[in-house]
């Protein structure tokens, strides 16, 4: 699997981005897709994902702010960040996996958010 991020930029707080994520080479609609981030001296980790059946998962602190969705059609991956804070910044990755499989272990490039106040 190929996946291509986009989306990353500079914004304050508060503000808003959407982080999009093309993937080929498996049938879409099949596979698990997530969006991890990783901050400088830190490990990555997962912010949010969305099963091949549409169930989706978010980490805590981005409950009620980050929506993940996902469009079969245009095999992408959405994030959308509203109400950005500076703890947000981070290098978004993109990742996929078959269903079932514990650990993603497919890779996008990064797309780097940062947030300022």
């Amino acid at each position: 699997v190929q996946l291509q991020a986009s989306g990353g930029g500079s914004v304050q707080v508060g503000g808003s981005l959407t982080l999009s994520c093309v993937a080929s080479g498996k049938p879409f609609r099949l596979i698990d897709m997530g969006w991890y981030r990783r901050t400088p001296g830190s490990q990555r980790e997962l912010v949010a994902d969305v099963q091949d059946d549409g169930n989706t998962n978010y980490v805590d602190d981005v409950k009620g702010r980050f929506t993940i969705s996902r469009d079969n059609a245009k095999n992408t991956l959405y994030l959308q960040m509203n109400s950005l804070k500076p703890e947000d910044t981070a290098v978004y990755y993109c990742a996929s996996k078959a269903p079932g499989y514990t650990s993603y272990n497919y890779w996008g490039q990064g797309t780097l958010v940062t947030v300022s106040s």
